[in-house]
């Protein structure tokens, strides 16, 4: 990683008595809605976390054959869903970085650049639980973070549980449980390109974005693959 251009994030961990725990939400977010933001700010309360860094994808590994909506679009949207919560903080860090994104070299990066008094926790879904065993260098993603799992009422993570256990990674998983995530962004695409109101399911900056740029219409033309 010799070379590589040092990309803005946010200060923490400045002093050396305390310990800081730094929060890592991943995704696509195409779009950016309150599942994700409730996800957050539960996870910041139940764990205490200092600062959620919410880390756009610049070319996701599990999503090659699949049309996303670009970068900068979904940067933009993050940062207006995220702005109005202090404790949020929108990086450009993956999209900034040329080839497929992996979680591995995202967290290895900030790992680098933050003192060792400053604890990584990576947030995802409980679905992404059961398959983080084969992700690229996934032991060295059990060593780099504790992860945070959410899940939806009355998911059985049992499954998950068994998993992890039999992978011999050491991983350290948090379940919490967030009604919000029965909202997804794959509906609310939907719905935009039925012209079907989104209202609720996402801020009111988003899909004033989505609107004004002409996401997720049929005739989209700044899509992947369109």
């Amino acid at each position: 990683m010799g070379g590589r251009k040092k990309l803005a994030l946010p200060e923490i961990g400045s002093d050396p008595n305390r310990t800081y725990r730094l929060g890592i939400m991943g995704g696509t977010f195409d779009p950016i809605h309150y599942g994700h933001l409730v996800t957050a700010e539960q996870a910041r309360e139940a764990l205490g976390l200092d600062l959620v860094l919410f880390m756009p994808a610049g070319s996701p590994a599990f999503k090659l054959d699949q049309e996303v909506s670009s970068p900068e679009d979904r940067y933009a949207m993050t940062v207006l869903a995220t702005a109005a919560n202090e404790a949020f903080y929108t990086s450009r860090l993956e999209i900034d970085r040329e080839g497929v994104t992996y979680t591995v070299d995202t967290l290895t990066y900030l790992r680098e650049q933050y003192p060792s008094n400053v604890h990584l926790y990576f947030i995802t879904g409980a679905d992404a639980i059961l398959d983080i065993v084969s992700w690229r260098d996934a032991g060295q993603i059990a060593e780099l973070a504790t992860l945070i799992a959410a899940t939806r009422p009355g998911y059985d993570i049992t499954q998950a549980h068994e998993r992890i256990e039999a992978s011999g990674f050491p991983f350290d998983v948090r379940y919490i449980e967030i009604p919000a995530l029965a909202i997804s962004s794959t509906n609310i695409r939907q719905r935009v390109a039925l012209g079907k109101s989104a209202r609720y399911l996402t801020s009111e900056s988003v899909i004033g974005y989505i609107h004004k740029n002409h996401l997720y219409r049929k005739s989209d033309s700044r899509r992947k693959d369109a």
